[in-house]
């Protein structure tokens, strides 16, 4: 089953400036992103971004990158001008991988393309994992989603969905048992003919209020379907502490592929 990653890299993020060339185990965080990238099987890898900076490092890698417009308020947009650029079919299958994952399994990146392929009915595949703590269910940045019977997403939210009412209102806020909690992954795939067509939705309130851009999709009436992953990543980078973290679990990683070796 053939697919490509792309993965969108900016610079300029507000939390952890210039996170894309951070340092990791000797070499910028992207080039781990971009390992796991090739490690999933994809056919083709490009890196999507606007930063001169980032382009340097990923061409002497040997990887293409595509100069984007700094104007794109989202990842998917800049995929969207990608899939333009190349002039990729519309039945081309393209996984989103973040450029501030380093840790993802590759065996997700298939599952993500895989179960697309499987859908037809679906206009993006995503993943997601079962919630088992309180902290998790209440943490508003980690994103809830409900499913349907078929597994296609209601919806989406920072909130603890959906709301047990009787549990929650116990004094303890009894753990709910009658139905599982699950955390969306944010690891897409699509087709490329869908990417065409979404820079042409307009944005939503619903989008704008949970600052989550998937709404848009479900809103315009697009079918999102999200599979139970084949394990649990661990966690992007999003801060200084997150940083630190990966490094921690990165050194865990290599010490266990040498003493294997």
């Amino acid at each position: 089953m053939p697919y490509k990653v792309i993965i969108p890299a900016r610079y300029n993020s507000s939390r952890l400036p210039g996170k894309p060339l951070l340092d990791l185990a000797g070499k910028p965080m992207l080039l781990h992103v971009i390992k796991k990238a090739q490690e999933s099987g994809a056919e083709e890898i490009l890196v999507a971004t606007d930063d001169r900076r980032i382009e340097a490092i990923v061409k002497d890698y040997g990887i293409q990158v595509c100069m984007t417009s700094t104007a794109h308020s989202s990842g998917t947009e800049r995929l969207a001008e990608v899939v333009v650029q190349q002039g990729y079919s519309d039945q081309t299958l393209i996984v989103n991988v973040q450029g501030d994952e380093p840790l993802l399994p590759p065996s997700l990146i298939a599952q993500a393309a895989k179960d697309l392929e499987i859908h037809s009915q679906a206009d993006v595949a995503t993943l997601s994992v079962n919630i088992a703590s309180r902290k998790e269910l209440f943490n508003p940045n980690i994103v809830k989603v409900v499913r349907d019977a078929q597994g296609y997403a209601l919806y989406f939210s920072r909130a603890p969905i959906p709301w047990a009412r009787e549990d929650f209102a116990a004094e303890n806020m009894i753990w709910p048992t009658s139905w599982p909690y699950y955390r969306h992954i944010g690891l897409y795939a699509y087709r490329a003919g869908f990417l065409r067509r979404y820079p042409q939705l307009p944005t939503c309130p619903l989008e704008q209020a949970e600052h989550l851009e998937q709404l848009r999709v479900l809103y315009h009436g697009g079918r999102i379907h999200v599979a139970v992953a084949n394990r649990v990543p661990p966690p992007g980078v999003d801060t200084r502490a997150d940083l630190e973290q990966t490094r921690q679990l990165l050194a865990q990683e290599n010490n266990l592929t040498n003493d294997y070796i």
